[in-house]
């Protein structure tokens, strides 16, 4: 058994989650309802894109050697031999010194290998065709598989979907994606003092704050949420409020209960249950420093401080790397200020992501701790290593995107 409150860093703390917990499964699920799921698989194109070489613009096709030499002084003159239809396959073949009207999208003859655009054309009779510029070859046409080969690799596993990647597979004719079933997570706030948030609350209580705000963090990391009804500092209550949050969830979240108090009966009640152990109680950081794991059997239970910004901050550090089967954003800035830290802990510092005359800039958002207000303002957070004792203005630091 962990040692109780003996700290680690948060690297060791994520390692061990991700050692006592099991893979998400995966599903074959229709396309259109793949948005913002999790590929489980590297995805491969199965055709060409495009099918055919077709014409990027409204004008004529033409073979460019034949535009060679044209000008508006001194125009080509080209033999017009007919129209391609849209959505219709082109059977004829241009022959020396001919041309033919192909729309935007439309399928270019055999013997062409270059669009002359409308603007730069004259039409001079019913057989003729005046061009007033010189075509290189391919111009204004997109070749056989020039956006995409058949076998290329389009997409790796743990892409996450945007609508745009599901037009692009639309368009290829895939109907169906190998994703990531999502993991279902239960929610559970304890403590006296906790009241639903929708009370007015009285002197000494507080609104409950955390299934609100860990049920959205989960659902962006596409994590089921499975809020529970409050529970009370009382053991009997919170075995049992564990009991169903386990049986009905992948990993259990609990907030509250976390820190060394004669009231805080969770981790006995954690530890109650047969084959469970403390995996760890306590990491080296600020804000989260009580932060818990037990394995309950073959399942997870975290437990996260009662406090809403040191729990919203531990599940988006410790939680959400686990769950999420994609990486994080981060983007690269210049510190607007200096930031003091302290050394043999690492600090998670909330910050705004700002444009500046130079670039991107990173704004740390400093104060009192655990200030709602600052965290809602925060685009992210900036790590500074225990090893360091803080981070000078005008330092390049970099800042992971919740």
């Amino acid at each position: 058994m962990a040692e109780f409150l003996k700290v680690l860093t948060f690297q060791d703390a994520r390692e061990i989650l991700q050692q006592n917990f099991a893979a998400p499964a995966a599903e074959i699920i229709p396309l259109e309802n793949c948005f913002e799921r999790i590929l489980a698989e590297d995805l491969t194109s199965p055709e060409n894109i495009p099918a055919f070489t077709r014409s990027t613009v409204d004008g004529y096709a033409v073979n460019c050697e034949d535009s060679y030499g044209s000008s508006e002084t001194l125009p080509g003159m080209l033999e017009y031999i007919g129209s391609v239809f849209m959505g219709e396959e082109t059977h004829f073949t241009l022959g020396s010194a001919q041309c033919a009207w192909v729309p935007t999208g439309g399928m270019m003859p055999a013997g062409s290998n270059a669009m002359i655009m409308v603007e730069y054309t004259e039409r001079l009779d019913d057989k003729t065709v005046l061009i007033f510029r010189p075509a290189g070859a391919w111009e204004n046409v997109m070749q056989v598989g020039e956006d995409i080969d058949a076998g290329e690799k389009i997409f790796q596993r743990s892409h996450k979907m945007r609508p745009q990647d599901i037009g692009l597979l639309a368009s290829l004719g895939i109907k169906e994606l190998p994703v990531y079933k999502p993991y279902r997570a239960g929610i559970l706030s304890t403590g006296d003092e906790i009241i639903p948030f929708t009370d007015q609350p009285k002197p000494g209580q507080i609104r409950d704050v955390n299934t609100c705000a860990i049920s959205a963090a989960l659902q962006s990391c596409g994590v089921i949420p499975c809020p529970y009804p409050l529970v009370k500092d009382d053991l009997p209550s919170l075995k049992k409020a564990i009991a169903r949050g386990l049986e009905e969830n992948d990993i259990l979240l609990v907030s509250g209960g976390s820190s060394v108090g004669i009231a805080d009966y969770t981790l006995e009640a954690m530890l109650s249950f047969p084959d469970s152990e403390l995996l760890f109680h306590g990491i080296a950081i600020k804000p989260g420093k009580p932060t818990l794991a037990v394995r309950a059997g073959s399942q997870l239970i975290i437990g996260l401080p009662g406090h809403p910004v040191s729990a919203l901050m531990i599940f988006h550090i410790i939680c959400a790397p686990l769950l999420r089967q994609y990486k994080a954003r981060q983007e690269k800035g210049l510190l607007t200020v200096n930031i003091a830290s302290q050394a043999g802990r690492d600090d998670f510092i909330p910050a705004k992501l700002l444009e500046s005359e130079t670039g991107l800039a990173v704004q740390p958002l400093l104060g009192k701790s655990g200030l709602m207000n600052i965290l809602a303002q925060a685009d992210g957070y900036i790590h500074i290593p225990y090893e360091k004792q803080g981070l000078p203005a005008n330092e390049e630091a970099t800042i992971t995107l919740f």
